[in-house]
């Protein structure tokens, strides 16, 4: 993908897939989109140091259908967070949001992710020096607190520093990160949820965009943060169960065509031919069929046959056949296990 020359316009942030390592990749951006047009898509954090040194192509090329899609970065110099946003502007990337929320130790030692909040001047820093080297919007991904700070006071200061830098949008997973001691699984579970934190952020600066984040599961879950914020961004549950998405562009975009694909089928089949076409592109590089399917096992979640499905998608042997057909297959055995 080249320069994509002016921004373009997307429907507001309502609803968003969370940037998620080792899932969110360009082949999970690209099924996500066969259910829901509207919902912004993020991916998974790209450090500064792999964009300004290593292959850029590997880590900034999409699907020109993931739009709108966001580029997540991970660092803490300015400059090269500004010539990494540049990157992500160049290809086509139509946001460019900061990662001050992740609490592992890996990141912490490249001193950024969710340690950066001790340093809201250094945060603020970053923003500028990135919202002067690109037109597309730059946002923040924070936590509410760090360690044992459990005030409301310290989010709120962290999310005024960077506003004053002239970042319009915050998204707020709405847990503490503990930064020793719990694994990024056991940040994600272990600090309570203080939703009312991201409400209590909106009311303070109502021209902000305040989107929520953390332990959504449902529609209606959405519907009562909608009531108090801009936006709500899913995280696991868009990835284990996907098919939720189905009626988002309807309920959240007023777009009654309800999405690109309306049944499970119909994605199954737009996903065989998606993976017909990289299979024969990236052959040799050696792409395998498992690396597109590993993200759709959850696509039969909550159906009869939902095993059944997963079972046959994960068939090693089947999977090192490379065809895609075995979509297909999986989906005729959960069809049969259903009707029994």
């Amino acid at each position: 993908m080249t320069a994509s020359g002016a921004p373009r316009s997307y429907g507001a942030r309502t609803i968003s897939v969370a940037p998620m390592m080792d899932w969110t990749d360009r082949h999970c951006r690209l099924f996500h989109r066969q259910i829901t047009r509207h919902t912004w898509l993020y991916t998974e954090m790209v450090t500064t140091g792999a964009l300004l040194y290593g292959d850029v192509a590997r880590h900034l090329d999409f699907n020109q259908e993931e739009h709108p899609v966001a580029l997540q970065l991970g660092g803490s110099e300015p400059a090269d967070l500004a010539k990494a946003a540049k990157l992500g502007e160049q290809w086509g990337y139509d946001e460019i949001n900061l990662n001050c929320g992740c609490p592992s130790e890996r990141v912490q030692r490249g001193a950024f992710g969710a340690c950066l909040m001790a340093e809201p001047a250094l945060v603020a820093d970053c923003v500028k020096a990135m919202r002067d080297a690109v037109t597309v919007d730059v946002t923040v991904k924070h936590r509410i607190g760090i360690n044992d700070v459990e005030s409301y006071e310290f989010v709120r200061d962290f999310v005024g520093a960077i506003a004053a830098a002239g970042c319009d949008t915050f998204i707020v997973h709405a847990r503490n990160a503990i930064l020793k001691g719990l694994s990024p699984k056991e940040n994600r579970e272990i600090p309570p949820l203080k939703y009312d934190y991201a409400y209590r952020l909106k009311r303070e600066f109502p021209a902000l965009e305040i989107i929520i984040n953390g332990g959504v599961k449902s529609a209606a879950e959405i519907d009562t943060h909608l009531a108090h914020v801009d936006g709500v961004m899913l995280g696991r549950e868009a990835y284990h169960n996907p098919f939720l998405m189905a009626g988002f562009d309807a309920r959240y975009y007023g777009d009654l065509n309800d999405g690109i694909q309306a049944t499970r089928e119909q994605v199954i089949e737009a996903m065989m031919a998606y993976a017909s076409a990289q299979l024969a592109l990236h052959a040799v590089k050696g792409l395998r069929l498992n690396s597109i399917t590993r993200h759709m096992l959850g696509l039969m979640a909550g159906l009869p046959g939902a095993r059944a499905f997963r079972q046959v998608l994960s068939d090693s042997k089947k999977l090192a056949a490379g065809d895609p057909a075995l979509l297909m297959e999986a989906l005729a055995r959960t069809r049969q296990i259903a009707a029994q």
